[in-house]
């Protein structure tokens, strides 16, 4: 939140240097290659600082005027706030907090881990497909942390050291984020940022997260191989008392009815969230103008909070939490995700600044000339490369997304490049420096909580990372040649 602060001030007062100007739009609302021109904005000094001031507001609630395309919070014509965006987030906020609340996310992952402890590859492999497949559909990250508790006794017991464990869990979740199906706060924000369907792009990000879910966990089990096969080749060694922690890894509690109840209602919301996202016509027959079938539902944002809100009911009911209870969890859950929805409204608000100085198409403009002569494979690995600095600086998926994509999504046109491939180089992006930088707690906390240390960690991590790179840059590079 302070680094947005600080670039709401930033391009605020840029606003004031860079020349205004716009592009004519065709009938989609894309900007017209060659067709921008100079058009002061309207106002003064005292019209400005009032953008400023009302830029959260705006980022919230703000309704772009159908005449003059200026955004306010009293004006006439289509929403241009990220409102929709901040509910969702709060309603899946509601319904994690309602699953977790109910022990059986957290009892289904122990005991998945107890039952394969005397197969440790398969352990390993388990436990990171789980939280690859929940990092993928509903960003599962911090809540990782919890887990260490569980792993590294587990682990130490099977004759691995603390790193198998830390990399089991850490690249699980992040290579799920990292290539995200439909995972609201990635793939959905900047989906919504950049003006398309959840559902656009599916196809390439699936086949992204099976391969390189794959190679991960390939890369951690031969780690772990050579380490229980030699323990000289651990990168951390064993600390003291190691041995003694290695016998508490004791079986977890069998799940209860209830418990298995409620794993299974939330498979089936997830499994209906993607069913009700993708365009299955265009999907299907591989146009982008399909018409699309009678039975597709072509949910958004609205309709998703919606689903959600009432999934945290039912699930709530399922597991018999009580009327009181029950109130008080969802209460608790979209407070504890206030913050993410906070940052999509502070980025907005930056678009906002930016919309209403009319100097959005001059930034675009500026880039034009570059983009429109480069091939859409280079723009496609162009867009993921340019993002891992601003990934290092904002870590919050969503705020890099409501901030990054209302400038990188109309560059592909220019490229002639789908605005899908441009959501999966950003994420990949985004989520390619989330495996490692120190600006996120997913990875300072684990490492701490399993005492291996951060730079053995980036020395654990950094052949793993560099394929990882040369294969993102191969399936963006896919997507745009099939584009």
């Amino acid at each position: 939140m302070t680094v947005l602060v600080a670039v709401t001030l930033a391009v605020w007062a840029l606003t004031f240097v860079i020349p205004s100007g716009v592009y004519d739009r065709d009938a989609e609302g894309d900007p017209v290659q060659g067709t921008y021109h100079h058009e002061f904005a309207p106002g003064g000094l005292t019209h400005r600082v009032g953008d400023l001031f009302l830029a959260p507001v705006n980022g919230l609630y703000g309704v772009r005027d159908q005449k003059t395309g200026e955004v306010a919070p009293d004006a006439v014509g289509a929403l241009y706030g990220s409102a929709g965006v901040f509910l969702f987030v709060l309603a899946i906020g509601a319904f994690i907090t309602v699953v977790f609340a109910t022990g059986a996310l957290d009892r289904g992952i122990e005991r998945l881990a107890h039952r394969l402890r005397d197969r440790g590859a398969l352990l390993i492999a388990g436990v990171m497909i789980v939280f690859s497949l929940l990092g993928t559909v509903e960003g599962f990250a911090e809540e990782t942390l919890g887990f260490y508790g569980l792993l590294v006794p587990l682990m130490l017991a099977l004759g691995y050291d603390r790193m198998v464990a830390t990399g089991t869990i850490i690249l699980g979740a992040g290579i799920g984020v990292l290539a995200s199906t439909v995972n609201p706060f990635a793939t959905g924000v900047a989906s919504s940022a950049a003006g398309i369907s959840l559902g656009d792009g599916i196809v390439l990000r699936f086949a992204m997260w099976v391969v390189l879910t794959g190679v991960t966990i390939g890369y951690v089990v031969r780690y772990a191989s050579r380490v229980r096969a030699d323990p000289g080749r651990s990168l951390v060694g064993f600390r003291e008392g190691d041995r003694e922690l290695a016998a508490q890894a004791v079986e977890p509690p069998e799940l209860t009815g209830l418990q298995k109840g409620v794993l299974v209602m939330v498979a089936l919301v997830f499994a209906f969230m993607i069913f009700s996202v993708i365009p299955w016509a265009s999907a299907l027959s591989g146009k982008a103008d399909a018409t699309p079938y009678t039975w597709e539902l072509g949910w958004s944002f609205a309709q998703l909070a919606a689903l959600f809100i009432v999934a945290a009911v039912l699930v709530g009911l399922v597991a018999r939490l009580g009327e009181q209870k029950l109130s008080a969890t969802v209460v608790q859950g979209a407070a504890d995700f206030i913050a993410p929805a906070l940052v999509i409204v502070l980025a907005r608000g930056v678009t906002v600044i930016m919309t209403n100085a009319k100097v959005i198409d001059t930034v675009l403009h500026a880039v034009e000339g570059a983009v429109s002569g480069t091939p859409p494979v280079a723009f496609a690995i162009l867009v993921y490369v340019v993002n891992l600095p601003l990934a290092f600086l904002i870590p919050s998926t969503s705020g890099h997304a409501t901030l990054a994509m209302p400038i990188l999504a109309p560059l592909a046109e220019f490229a002639d490049v789908s605005r899908a491939v441009v959501v999966t180089a950003w994420q990949a992006a985004s989520g390619w420096m989330n495996l490692w930088v120190p600006t996120t707690a997913v990875v300072v906390g684990g490492v701490s909580l399993a005492k291996v240390g951060y730079d053995r960690y980036l020395r654990f991590v950094w052949p793993l990372l560099l394929m990882l790179a040369v294969l993102i840059c191969g399936f963006v590079a896919l997507g745009a040649a099939l584009t």
